[in-house]
């Protein structure tokens, strides 16, 4: 940065809110901090936000952080202990350490989410704003393509797809993905059919760019921030799909701590050691919640509208 654009010493702010940014990338960290303030004003984004980063830091160090092996227990001894000292969340029937395996189980739900979200997202931003910006058969055959997963709830759909290809976390991961594009593609879509009106894609193609240009380099950035706030708030969606597929045996396969097969597993003792099925269920609803305020909060930030 030279030093004619370079703030004075203690004018960063100043230099931030620009109005008349001096560089693209004065313009770009003008934005990022706008969106920063508004989000930050936010107390319950800011909660989801530390949950999420907990949620990072819990899967990061599980095995530091994990009192015992989430595999190995103890049937003579330890088995459906209830919470106490040395087993906070107790033991299930297999003597296992809940809280151990609820620790690890974290690494299994980032798993899920972070790979739906790289292959759903890009599929969905493709197709919406490929759709948007050529209109006519190509639109018409996309959109009637996206219409038909809509159609179908989403568990429904993935039930179909794991059933195909067979139980399993990764296979699990894939038929998440095949039925979370579409309302992606849709709003991908909305926001293409605005911006290729604008005067600058108009330029765009005076100066001779091809339509694939255009759609890459002009459209699509523009799409990604709505994109991603819906990713955000899909992720509980994703993770209760992912449980659900874990609860009726078609997602990671046993002895691996996922929080929907503890569920199923502790639904066989609910009413006496309510505690088996409890714990998982309470830390996919904190999860969810959270990724649910983080999107919230996210959605208020990326509005052009609302950063001040």
């Amino acid at each position: 940065m030279s030093a004619v654009n370079a703030p004075s010493p203690g004018g960063w702010r100043e230099w931030l809110m620009s109005d008349r940014p001096q560089s693209r990338r004065q313009a770009a960290l003008g934005r990022a901090y706008g969106g920063w303030r508004t989000f930050s004003r936010n107390r319950l984004a800011m909660l989801g936000l530390a949950i999420v980063i907990a949620l990072l830091l819990v899967a990061l160090f599980a095995n530091q952080l994990a009192p015992y092996s989430p595999y190995i227990g103890d049937l003579r001894t330890t088995r459906l202990l209830p919470p106490s000292a040395a087993h906070w969340f107790g033991t299930d029937d297999q003597g296992r350490d809940i809280l151990s395996r609820i620790i690890h189980g974290s690494r299994i739900t980032l798993f899920v989410v972070v790979l739906v979200a790289i292959l759903a997202a890009p599929i969905g931003l493709v197709v919406g704003t490929v759709a948007g910006y050529s209109g006519g058969l190509i639109d018409a055959a996309l959109m009637r393509i996206t219409d038909i997963f809509l159609a179908f709830p989403r568990l429904i759909l993935a039930l179909a797809f794991v059933a195909a290809l067979g139980p399993g976390i990764e296979n699990a991961v894939i038929a998440i993905a095949i039925t979370s594009w579409p309302p992606y593609a849709r709003i991908a879509r909305a926001e293409t059919l605005t911006i290729r009106q604008a005067d600058y894609i108009a330029a765009v193609q005076l100066m001779g760019a091809s339509p694939w240009r255009i759609v890459l380099r002009h459209i699509m950035p523009l799409c990604v921030s709505s994109v991603i706030v819906r990713v955000t708030l899909d992720m509980a969606g994703i993770i209760l799909t992912a449980a659900g597929l874990g609860f009726l045996g078609l997602g990671a396969q046993p002895p691996t701590p996922e929080w929907g097969a503890m569920i199923a597993n502790g639904r066989l003792y609910v009413l006496d050691q309510w505690w088996v099925a409890a714990a998982p269920g309470a830390a996919i609803f904190l999860v969810s919640l959270a990724f649910n305020l983080l999107g919230d909060g996210l959605r208020d930030a990326l509005d052009p509208k609302g950063v001040k």
